[in-house]
């Protein structure tokens, strides 16, 4: 198969990104970050999310920065919903300030599951069908992430197998779009073939995409792999912000820098600016006060500040 033309990034990182900052980042500095991606041509932002401040204190001023975010035509704003009690109070705001689009999200190894949600798998699917109902009905969009699908901190490798279970799943609730994703960082080219694989026996090739962090270096890799398999949708978090809380050393999702240098060098089209992505990803590693992640990133600025 021929490499896309054009891929679409969606930029995770004021959510994936900052949801495990110890350090309190304040609604107007997440407001900015949204504005600064925009202004850089991202069409996909995921803003926020809606979750307990008990478990995720930093995700607290939800409505804040949602109704704070002017909106811009042509971009979707998407938060997280793990719940209903989420997605209520997403929708108990005024409708100007509703996303456009939720996420949910089910594990691909049972072990994770029950340490990160306290429930099975076909559990946590059971929980999402009410969220999907209820957000589909008010034409709200429902993207569906595939956690651990190749690696599991508990369980070790994730067979394809347990992928397709969760793909079928999530379809069979009305999922509209199934993100494949390594949650660790551990997967390699051929192993996220196979769970890509095994989600496109449930969802057609426009309803896909990877969500791939780094924590091995294989972000790009795995991107590659699956640019050739037809796959034009892709997460990432720029500054390459972000982590997982249950793999120690676990690094955050593939910088939408690095994966922008990648694409632009291969010919593929993207609709970002890549000069104002990097002062983007400089804005908020500056206010968190340390380097970004992003390696082009790094190289680019010292680049051009040379």
């Amino acid at each position: 198969m021929s490499l896309p033309t054009t891929v679409k990034l969606v930029d995770v990182g004021p959510r994936d990104g900052l949801q495990n900052e110890k350090g309190e980042v304040p609604a107007a500095v997440k407001i900015e970050l949204v504005h600064r991606l925009q202004d850089a041509g991202l069409k996909e932002i995921e803003a926020t999310s809606y979750v307990s401040p008990k478990w995720v204190p930093q995700m607290a001023d939800a409505p804040a920065v949602m109704a704070g975010i002017e909106r811009r035509a042509g971009v979707r704003y998407s938060v997280l919903t793990p719940n209903l009690k989420g997605l209520e109070s997403a929708m108990a705001l005024d409708k100007a300030f509703w996303p456009d689009e939720i996420v949910v999200f089910a594990a691909a190894s049972e072990r994770f599951s029950q340490r990160n949600i306290n429930c099975s798998i076909d559990e946590s699917i059971e929980r999402f069908r009410p969220v999907v109902e209820l957000a589909r009905a008010n034409g709200i969009y429902v993207r569906g992430a595939i956690s651990c699908a190749v690696g599991c901190p508990y369980e070790g490798e994730v067979p394809p197998a347990a992928v397709d279970k969760v793909a079928r799943l999530m379809k069979g609730i009305g999922v509209q779009h199934a993100g494949v994703a390594d949650t660790i960082g551990v997967g390699t080219p051929a192993q996220v073939q196979r769970a890509m694989e095994a989600t496109l026996k449930h969802y057609d090739l426009a309803d896909v995409s990877g969500h791939y962090h780094d924590t091995y270096g294989q972000a790009l890799a795995n991107t590659l792999v699956s640019l050739e398999m037809g796959v034009w949708q892709y997460d990432a978090s720029v500054a390459g912000l972000g982590g997982c809380p249950y793999a120690k050393g676990a690094t955050g999702n593939v910088a939408t820098e690095d994966l922008v240098y990648m694409l632009h060098g291969m010919g593929i089209e993207t609709g970002i600016d890549l000069d104002k992505l990097i002062d983007a990803g400089q804005f908020i590693s500056d206010f968190l006060g340390r380097p970004t992640n992003s390696r082009a990133g790094k190289a680019l600025f010292t680049k051009r500040a040379a």
